[in-house]
């Protein structure tokens, strides 16, 4: 069993890194991606619990994708989430840093632009509330929702999500990303695969979606989420066979977070189906790469 997509306290998951691993391990998970939102801070700790347990780590990133122009072919069909994961990372450089930091201040602004809308609604906070909440680490919509659930305005993160945080509700801000082009070219000069994530969220029409990825593909996307715990085990189907025609790679995850999301289970994804290892098996970039003494980089 392995699992290509986590998320630790590192971002927006309530797992330190260290105790990801030690989960997945303990789950008999052999290889594992941490895909932390923008930040690599924290595949040191994950890498050192791997070596302790004979897990495989694969270090990786979500990154969050701009909304694009409808020059674009395809493009003005994207009315959801556009979020690329980079796989295998073996040596991301000065500009790939500087491009975090970016999209930290970003996501900084956005967090304190989210708590103004709070406070015009008539709560009473101010960031120092919801920041407290991230242990010191990376602020995101779920200690948000935490706030909420502290508060008795909502029963669980479902809740929270569903009536104030998710697209189109009261404490939304929309998030600044990287230009497509931008973030598959960073993944790529890091040594890694740039891999469309939960293509669902996109909000295509089925139509639509042959010619926005087989764009997408040749603009320097190498592989497809096609399974994913938020889809439908027919649209995973239909995902792997599209992802195949177009010659990309298929990859599986479960966007594990922890409690925010406790319908995601490491390891299973649409389903619940167990993640195989066949999955990295046919993914040679990953497969020996990840296994190299030189991708631990981040030690």
């Amino acid at each position: 069993m392995i699992d290509l997509h986590t998320h630790s306290t590192a971002s927006d998951g309530d797992l330190a890194p260290g105790k990801l691993v030690e989960k997945a391990a303990a789950l008999g998970i052999s290889a594992l991606a941490l895909t932390d939102h923008d930040t690599l801070s924290g595949l040191g700790e994950a890498a050192e619990a791997a070596r302790s347990r004979n897990i495989t780590l694969i270090p990786g990133i979500e990154l969050e994708i701009e909304s694009e122009s409808r020059e674009r072919p395809g493009s003005e069909n994207i009315a959801g989430e556009f979020h690329l994961l980079g796989l295998g990372l073996k040596s991301p450089g000065r500009v790939f840093s500087e491009t975090l930091e970016s999209l930290a201040g970003a996501r900084e602004r956005r967090n304190r632009l989210m708590v103004e809308k709070m406070r015009e609604a008539g709560l009473q906070l101010d960031y120092d509330d919801i920041r407290s909440l991230a242990g010191g680490n990376i602020v995101g919509r779920p200690h948000f929702g935490r706030f909420l659930i502290n508060r008795k305005l909502v029963k669980n993160q479902e809740q929270a999500f569903k009536r104030y945080l998710s697209r189109g509700r009261p404490f939304y801000v929309p998030r600044e990303g990287l230009a497509f082009d931008r973030a598959a070219a960073l993944i790529h000069e890091a040594g890694g695969i740039a891999v469309l994530a939960h293509p669902m969220s996109l909000y295509a029409a089925w139509g639509r979606l042959p010619a926005l990825i087989g764009s997408l593909k040749e603009r320097g996307l190498d592989g497809l989420e096609a399974w994913h715990p938020t889809a439908k085990l027919n649209d995973c189907k239909r995902l792997e066979e599209l992802g195949l025609s177009l010659g990309l790679r298929i990859t599986a995850g479960s966007d594990f977070h922890g409690s925010a999301r406790p319908d995601r289970k490491l390891g299973y994804t649409a389903g619940g189906r167990m993640i195989d290892d066949a999955v990295l098996d046919a993914i040679p970039e990953l497969c020996g790469a990840s296994r190299a003494s030189g991708l631990l980089w981040f030690q």
